[in-house]
């Protein structure tokens, strides 16, 4: 099997703190891997080292001879492309350019009917229909529409969506993805897992979204304590082991202190006759006092903080509107909040899910309507954007500037310091500067100066993206047993499954449709619906004998004509590679690869042939 990126003995530090030392890891053709652990553990670092755009401070990282590696950063860089079409498209690909003249074409001059034939020509003779139909499919799924338009005017989430797309199209040998999921729908994630897990594609990533990773990848590298623990397994299989190992780590540590303990009074013991002591008790003894300086159980973030009494009145919202730029957001709609409600708020980006929530948190005001808020309502806003934090700010003064004491929830007021402490921020941490947190740290402090402050209806816009797994469980058990109004949005559907009961669908033209169930639930009876409208589509038609149908654009008619033969050409290749598969003694590995090259051609099949029928329908309409 052969080895993409091999790596030896590698260390790095940050800020004069090593982040792991000594690390041997090797990826290999058609693994799918995710990265694991704590924030600030060095997962983004290590990353980086792999894809080749960070120095290691020790150690190396090698790359295959004319390996194509595709990295999707956390904060892409789209170096001197001033527009959409200029990063998507490289300026020496043929196909590619072609594909680019062409669309900008139908988006800037549709009626230059002359033009367009003309390069539709030119694509048929480099056979581009297939690549466009690909490309055109990617940039439309991750909502890239406007290929002209200048890169520097899109959002943060837009900027991923572009730099994920082109790798996507790109299609390299190697994917190495640091959070791929951030700034995209449900749909969209859902959409990437199918593509991702089609064929034999060899992936490195690092996720907070665990049915994603669960999905996707097939084994585990957990970065604990500066080293690397391989799993060979998906996420539920590591959770699993995981448990069993820090159960045998607490478990020794206990044997060793308890050991340690006595070695120690051994050592203290006549110290005028220690050079007479036996020279390998003494080495055993700082052996193991090492053992333990890092061992014990593992810390975690606590979250125990007082919940605000919350009266009888929490909210009630009447004939709500919003819109911006002639279009509606929020159309027409009320609802009364009652205690123990837990919403989750589910829709396409771009639907109204935080415009919604900045009307009820009162950052906005509706065109029409009325919020009324009841007296003892104490609204904590964790939102996208965050809070802005000072890089010059030490931590300790950023929760001070909150309250010198926190009341917890067993009713015990704590230092500001303290609650630090249980937020895994130690005193060196404390007192460092905000400019020395990882993403993921600030993330954690933002949620942790938001609860402070009691708050008994808790809004989180997004609460997963750059928060570590361990960090997410943790906040997931609190909220399980948060006993005041919980409201979120979120791409993470094992948080909304876990944690909701009631969702807000956002639906077009701004209305809000209310469904009582979970998001697993919603989207089971989604699909139902869907196959039964299918089947009522299909016998309807066999009664009139008549689809209302569009009319076949020139473009589908140059498409119809390469794909009778396009079928017969994978038809064939699948028969191939299948008598492939007849060869006595075919090595395991081959075996594997022919198996998953039969997988990608049965599913280009399939959209071969789906993309037939349409066509087909629309040119005898």
């Amino acid at each position: 099997m052969s080895t993409y990126i091999s790596a030896e003995n590698l260390g790095h530090s940050f800020h004069d703190q090593w982040l792991f030392r000594n690390v041997t890891v090797g990826i290999n053709r058609g693994r799918r891997v995710a990265l694991v652990g704590v924030n600030g553990a060095g997962k983004t670092t290590l990353l980086k080292i792999l894809a080749g755009s960070l120095k290691p401070t020790e150690g190396k990282a090698v790359q295959s001879r004319d390996l194509n590696l595709g990295y999707l950063e956390q904060d892409p860089h789209f170096k001197n492309a001033k527009s959409i079409s200029d990063y998507i498209f490289h300026a020496d690909d043929v196909q590619q350019q072609l594909i680019r003249k062409y669309e900008e074409l139908l988006e800037n001059e549709p009626d230059n009917a002359k033009a367009i034939e003309k390069v539709m020509e030119e694509m048929s003779g480099v056979d581009a229909w297939e690549y466009e139909y690909q490309i055109k499919t990617i940039l439309g799924r991750l909502d890239i529409h406007h290929l002209n338009q200048n890169i520097n005017t899109l959002s943060g989430g837009q900027k991923k969506r572009l730099a994920l797309a082109k790798l996507l199209i790109e299609d390299p040998d190697i994917y190495i993805l640091d959070e791929p999921t951030n700034h995209l729908d449900i749909d969209t994630i859902e959409w990437l897992e199918k593509l991702l897990t089609d064929g034999t594609k060899t992936i490195l990533m690092v996720t907070h979204d665990r049915y994603f990773l669960d999905n996707v990848c097939n084994e585990i590298l957990e970065i604990d304590k500066g080293k690397i623990i391989p799993y060979i397994g998906n996420y539920e299989y590591y959770l699993e082991k995981k448990a069993e190992r820090e159960s045998a780590d607490e478990a020794q540590f206990q044997k060793n202190s308890n050991l340690l303990r006595k070695e120690l009074e051994w050592m203290r013991r006549q110290p005028q006759a220690r050079g007479t002591k036996s020279k390998a008790r003494i080495d055993a003894f700082y052996d193991l006092e090492d053992k333990t300086k890092n061992g014990g159980a593992k810390q975690k973030v606590e979250l125990s903080v007082k919940t605000a009494r919350q009266g009888n009145k929490i909210m009630e919202m009447k004939g709500l509107y919003k819109s911006f730029h002639n279009q509606t957001f929020i159309n027409n709609f009320s609802y009364v909040f009652k205690k123990g409600d837990r919403i989750g708020l589910a829709g396409k980006n771009g639907s109204g899910k935080s415009t919604l929530l900045n009307l009820i948190t009162g950052t906005l005001s509706p065109d029409k309507g009325v919020i009324d808020k009841g007296e003892t309502t104490v609204i904590g806003y964790f939102h996208q954007s965050g809070i802005v934090f000072k890089d010059d700010e030490r931590v300790i003064d950023v929760v001070k500037n909150v309250a010198e004491f926190i009341t917890m929830a067993d009713g015990k007021l704590i230092s500001a310091s303290a609650l630090l402490t249980l937020f895994l921020f130690p005193p060196a941490k404390q007192y460092g500067f905000i400019s020395k947190l990882s993403g993921g740290e600030k993330k954690r402090l933002q949620l942790m100066s938001i609860l402070m402050k009691n708050p008994n209806f808790l809004i989180l816009d997004e609460p997963t993206n750059d928060l570590d797994i361990d960090t997410l469980n943790v906040l997931e058990e609190f909220l399980t047993n948060y006993s005041g109004v919980l409201m979120m949005v979120s791409h993470d559907r094992y948080l909304l499954d876990k944690l909701t009961d009631q969702l807000f669908i956002m639906e077009e033209n701004g209305h809000v449709k209310i469904y009582n169930g979970n998001y697993s639930s919603y989207r089971l009876e989604l699909e139902e619906s869907r196959q039964q409208s299918k089947k009522d589509t299909s016998t309807g038609s066999q009664k009139t004998g008549t689809v209302a149908k569009n009319k076949l654009s020139f473009k589908d008619a140059k498409e119809l004509e390469t794909l009778e033969s396009e079928i017969i050409d994978i038809e064939n290749e699948i028969k191939d590679k299948t008598d492939q598969l007849n060869v006595v003694g075919i090595n395991p590995n081959k075996l594997n690869e022919i198996l998953g090259q039969i997988a990608a051609l049965n599913s280009r099949l399939d959209e071969k042939s789906i993309r037939w029928i349409e066509l087909t329908e629309l040119k005898e309409a």
